[in-house]
């Protein structure tokens, strides 16, 4: 778990808020993502994006219960962020089962909680991969740019574009 104290200055108004709810920020977390993994890696996330980025401008944050609703937000926009990344990779790399085939039954709490360790691995398969591969593949297979597009913005061919999101999907092929 993240240790508060050991950030600089910049971290210093908003270390004693943290450390003294850390306890009700992963429970947050928590009930957000249904998975402790998450929840803490998103309270820490939050913190981290709190003490490197320059302080808010707001007036409204002033008090500490102020800065506690922020963070509360901070996590609440991570956990939507994950989860749309998530779906986007889960649609657009999970088998062609239609959704009108998948019984009820089939959903469970131990087959999200496989789908999100799988998730995990494709997170981190893809980041084995050089950069550039992997921001074309991610470019087209989860955000649905199209090849002759990415092409055109990395000033290479659309046959390049095309060997990078096979030797991708290669790639985690193996893993999976």
């Amino acid at each position: 778990m993240l240790d508060a104290s050991t950030h600089g200055t910049s971290a210093a108004p908003w270390t004693e808020v943290y450390t003294e709810n850390l306890p009700i920020l992963l429970r947050f977390a928590y009930k957000l993502t249904g998975c402790n993994h998450y929840a803490e890696d998103m309270v820490q996330d939050a913190f981290f994006r709190l003490t490197s980025a320059p302080p808010p401008t707001s007036s409204k944050i002033s008090s500490s219960r102020d800065q506690l609703n922020y963070l509360f937000q901070i996590i609440r926009n991570l956990s939507i962020d994950h989860f749309r990344k998530q779906a986007l990779i889960h649609k657009h790399i999970s088998s062609d089962v239609a959704p009108e085939e998948v019984k009820s039954d089939d959903i469970s709490p131990q087959k999200i909680c496989e789908d999100r360790q799988a998730l995990e691995r494709l997170t981190i398969v893809l980041a084995e991969l050089p950069d550039r591969t992997r921001y074309v593949f991610e470019q087209h297979r989860i955000y649905g740019i199209p090849q002759k597009d990415i092409a055109r913005e990395l000033g290479v061919s659309p046959t390049l574009v095309n060997f990078m999101i096979r030797d991708a999907l290669i790639h985690c092929a193996d893993y999976f």
